[in-house]
């Protein structure tokens, strides 16, 4: 079959591809990582690209190669770096790892003995070394999961799984991906993979299998069955980890198919085992992820929120990158903004998404049903710097939220569709807290404190959640940030097997509640999509 030269622009790499071959594969060839949520599906349009020759404008998951290219990559289309939240809360514990040193190393009599925690998220990767004498965390890495290649969330991962080989690159990027932030560890720490001998892994179900290279297969299909749910241990030579290969792996349990063990890590990081009061807890994503109960009883769920708080399905919108805006407030009767990396911006992130529909509805912009209003209902109180952001835009309704400067970049708009998009997002949610509540028998002033778990969490503004409904009803000082908990609750097990066993009585405790299908949760739904 002949071959077609493609030239990337502006970064210069060139490639050799067959004929057929989509550019998005040439992409993946010359090492530049596209931005494509989807999977390569086309239904994102993240990855739009221009053909230099004649201007064309084509998705590069779509556009099949027949003759030489010059392509330019323009900003938007590029995966870029998303910051990664690698802290959390903290929880008192009593050291008592798994693994202790039974010869004292004669060459080094202060050598250590060291472990790994681990939280392998859909889109992130974050790796902790701790010292398992004392509990001490060394140092911090972290990392973009490669497995992004074949799409952001974990349908997309599915789906290439059940491809020839699909499993076996799945698990090999992740793997390697460890191995390179292990590396990392040890550079900043002084010590070598050798010294390292266990490793614990939280993640969510999807992640985990792939991680241990089960099938998951059966998980993107009904009924959504793990092909395990234990706590699993490996050999670190099976797995072919950076460590020392007589260590061990061992993988916290899963709760059920879409609910992992990074929600039991979550639970035992902030106490659910010793819950008094009725807690919370919302891990906001793709898949959100919720725990309800005390220490008596716990219900958990997953709801498919989808991706529009990651900035897929949304016309600017991306991850918590550079030019992304994350902040969006009313001041001096126009908006004013904060923008990830204090740069221009070029798109907005799932805390600003937020921000600027809940800023809508305040100005009265758009209604309770969604939709933008028309000129004439705008009301008498809005300044004409905001009311003038509205426009036409491709045939809908939109707001400007940044004005293009000299045509450096395209202009930040939130169409009627990104509204449609952010209601489909928090109505899942909300209308699985509410499923949940239902379970538990209790309304939303029954809920004491409300825990954000994850790097989205913590980026959201209290008030703006309440205003668009994402959360129950609560005043906004019940509502807590406790950053990513799940590394803390894998940190906790890698030191204490107390903690492990704790693991295993929360298991034991959650009552998973399925939404999908779920006629109550679709009934929900269909309520919790008002604002």
């Amino acid at each position: 079959m002949r071959q077609y030269r493609i030239i990337f622009k502006p970064d210069g790499p060139t490639v050799l591809v067959h004929g057929g071959a989509t550019i998005l594969e040439a992409a993946n060839r010359a090492g530049l990582v596209l931005n494509t949520p989807c999977g390569g599906m086309g239904t994102c349009g993240k990855c739009m690209v221009e053909i230099e020759a004649n201007g064309q404008k084509v998705l590069a998951c779509q556009y099949r190669v027949q003759r030489n290219l010059e392509i330019i990559i323009p900003p938007q289309a590029r995966f870029f770096e998303p910051r990664i939240l690698a802290h959390g809360m903290d929880r008192g514990i009593t050291i008592g790892p798994a693994i202790r040193k039974k010869f004292p190393d004669f060459r080094d009599p202060a050598a250590g003995i060291f472990g790994v925690a681990l939280d392998v998220g859909t889109t992130t990767v974050v790796a902790k070394l701790v010292d398992l004498a004392d509990g001490s965390c060394k140092a911090t890495a972290t990392a973009l999961n490669p497995q992004t290649m074949w799409g952001d969330d974990v349908i997309s991962r599915i789906s290439h799984a059940r491809t020839e080989d699909g499993l076996d690159e799945l698990h090999a990027a992740i793997i390697e991906s460890t191995g390179s932030l292990i590396d990392e560890l040890c550079k900043q720490s002084g010590i070598t993979p050798w010294d390292i001998c266990e490793l614990v892994a939280v993640g969510n179900t999807v992640m985990n299998h792939l991680f241990l290279k089960f099938p998951v297969k059966q998980l993107g299909q009904a009924p959504y069955k793990a092909y395990s749910v234990e706590a699993h241990d490996r050999d670190a030579g099976h797995l072919n980890l950076n460590m020392n290969p007589s260590g061990n792996v061992h993988t916290v349990e899963n709760i059920a198919g879409y609910v992992g063990s990074d929600t039991v890590a979550c639970a035992l990081a902030i106490g659910m085992d010793t819950a008094e009061r009725m807690t919370l807890v919302v891990d906001i994503g793709t898949n959100g992820e919720l725990l309800l109960g005390t220490k008596d009883k716990i219900y958990a769920a997953s709801c498919a929120a989808g991706p529009a708080f990651e900035g897929a399905r949304i016309s600017c919108g991306s991850r918590a990158t550079a030019g992304a805006i994350e902040q969006v407030i009313v001041a001096n009767n126009d908006i004013e903004m904060e923008v990830v990396g204090n740069c221009e911006p070029r798109s907005i992130c799932g805390s600003g998404l937020i921000d600027a529909v809940a800023m809508l509805l305040n100005l009265g912009l758009v209604d309770s049903s969604g939709k933008f209003v028309e000129p004439d209902q705008i009301k008498d109180g809005v300044a004409k710097k905001l009311s003038s952001r509205l426009v036409e835009n491709d045939g809908q309704r939109a707001f400007v939220l940044a004005y293009n400067k000299d045509n450096e970049n395209e202009p930040v708009i939130l169409t009627q569709q990104d509204v449609r998009e952010t209601q489909l997002a928090k109505g899942a949610i909300r209308a699985g807290l509410k499923l949940l509540q239902k379970k538990a028998g209790i309304g939303d002033k029954d809920i004491e404190q409300v825990l954000l778990a994850g790097a989205f969490g913590n980026c959201i503004d209290r008030q703006s959640a309440l205003r668009i409904g994402l959360l129950p009803n609560v005043g906004p000082e019940k509502i807590h940030f406790v950053g990513n908990a799940a590394i803390v609750g894998a940190q906790m097990a890698l030191v204490s097997t107390r903690c492990r066993r704790l693991c295993e009585k929360l298991v034991k405790k959650i009552e998973y509640v399925e939404t999908a299908g779920n006629v109550q949760f679709r009934e929900l739904f269909a309520e919790a999509l008002l604002f």
